[in-house]
């Protein structure tokens, strides 16, 4: 079996396909357009593309499935940084004194992820 996609319910599927595609640098499909029902992120094979589907209801409880994202050209508080001038929201921070730790964050729809430590600040 091979896992296709993620699929993230929305209110807006291009508005936060479009911030996703900032975040992680994954094009938009050439397919959607603003107010398509279904918009679709392309990862890089073998990852998942994200794919956005519209519902009616809003988010009204936290995640019980979220991303956890390490940086491969930042260090996680610069990256951190780059993803809330992208439209992020400090949520939690769990950055400790001695360099561990994570910061969550809320995208533009109130979904949680996490940003981690790059590989380099691990090594």
């Amino acid at each position: 079996m091979i896992l296709r996609h993620v699929t993230i319910d929305c209110a807006d599927p291009y508005e936060l396909a479009g911030f996703w595609s900032a975040v992680t640098g994954w094009p938009m499909s050439d397919e959607d357009v603003p107010g398509d029902p279904e918009v679709l992120i392309e990862a890089p094979a073998p990852a998942p593309g994200f794919l956005f589907i519209r519902v009616p209801e809003g988010k009204t409880v936290k995640n019980r499935v979220h991303f956890d994202w390490m940086p491969t050209e930042r260090t996680r508080d610069a990256e951190v940084e780059r993803v809330l001038g992208l439209g992020a929201t400090l949520h939690e921070d769990h950055r400790k004194p001695d360099g561990r730790g994570w910061v969550t964050l809320l995208d533009p729809e109130g979904n949680e992820f996490c940003v981690e430590r790059s590989a380099g600040e691990r090594g």
